[in-house]
């Protein structure tokens, strides 16, 4: 340690220089805030982007992560945070964003950070911030859960959400069923969902054959369902269901967001597929003439 970092400790009152994770993708942006933070008494380490700043946090202990979201991507800095609330949980999270509705989009979007600083913040703003946020500690106190756990514990309001777009679509409700009988289906797909996020798939492995899906296609064809209203059922499922995801993000862990999300689309798609191919056979089986 330089004479200068010396008398700076000596001067803050601090005996070990607290870690800090920097993440932008703007280099004179980072660059620069390096140089201020170091200069003021912080140990600092720096991300260009979300890969580097994963491997960062899974080989290094840190007490903060101040982090851009967007780089280049909506809501990066939110995958960062989430990685470092699992390696590291006594790191306080710290979102640096250039957009002055961050802060009221915060409690909304961002439930799952620490704080929220707005573009640009003067420099002893932004030090002053950042000691006073590590003294305090992470504040976050509900544990981050899996998408599994989401959609296990919102499957019977999921259910609903999908009967009350149902019900405002003339083409489906079309056919005459209760609630009951025209969502018999759904809670077994979503314990195949729930399956499938806790048992994942190689990517482009085809999804599990689900006799469910088989015997609701055969059902639906009995009921009097048009091939494109079990689409349009299929289609509000997915939009139930992502409203749903939405609604619970400052619940949800968001580094394996997006996988999860393709997942869920693959397999009601691949049951989908799967009640269409029975719907078929079961019209085909509706074709042959009756034998004496």
């Amino acid at each position: 340690m330089s004479t200068l970092e010396k008398e700076m400790e000596k001067v803050q009152g601090v005996s070990e220089r607290s870690r800090l994770l920097l993440v932008d993708d703007n280099e004179a942006l980072r660059y620069s805030l390096r140089l201020i933070l170091e200069r003021n008494g912080f140990d600092v380490s720096v991300a260009a982007n979300v890969n580097e700043a994963l491997r960062l946090i899974g080989s290094q202990t840190f007490d903060a992560l101040l982090s851009d979201l967007h780089m280049p991507d909506p809501g990066d800095g939110l995958t960062v945070v989430s990685a470092m609330r699992h390696a590291n949980p006594k790191a306080v999270t710290l979102i640096f964003s250039g957009y002055p509705a961050m802060k009221e989009a915060a409690a909304a979007i961002i439930g799952q950070t620490d704080g929220i600083l707005v573009k640009p913040l003067a420099v002893e703003s932004l030090v002053e911030t950042i000691r006073d946020w590590i003294k305090g500690g992470p504040t976050m106190s509900n544990p981050l859960r899996q998408l599994a756990e989401i959609l296990e514990e919102e499957t019977e309001a999921t259910i609903a959400a999908w009967l009350v777009r149902v019900d405002s679509e003339p083409e489906v409700i079309a056919v005459a069923l209760s609630h009951a009988e025209r969502s018999s289906h759904l809670p077994q797909m979503f314990r195949d969902l729930v399956f499938r996020l806790r048992f994942p798939l190689p990517l482009g492995t085809r999804a599990l054959v689900s006799a469910a899906a088989s015997e609701h296609g055969a059902l639906r064809r009995k009921q009097g369902y048009t091939a494109a209203m079990m689409v349009e059922e299929s289609r509000m499922l997915q939009v139930s269901i992502f409203q749903m995801l939405q609604e619970n993000l400052p619940r949800l862990d968001f580094s394996l967001l997006l996988v999860g999300v393709m997942a869920i689309a693959d397999e009601v798609d691949s049951q989908l597929a799967q009640a269409m191919s029975s719907y078929v056979a079961e019209s085909q089986m509706d074709a042959l003439p009756v034998m004496a």
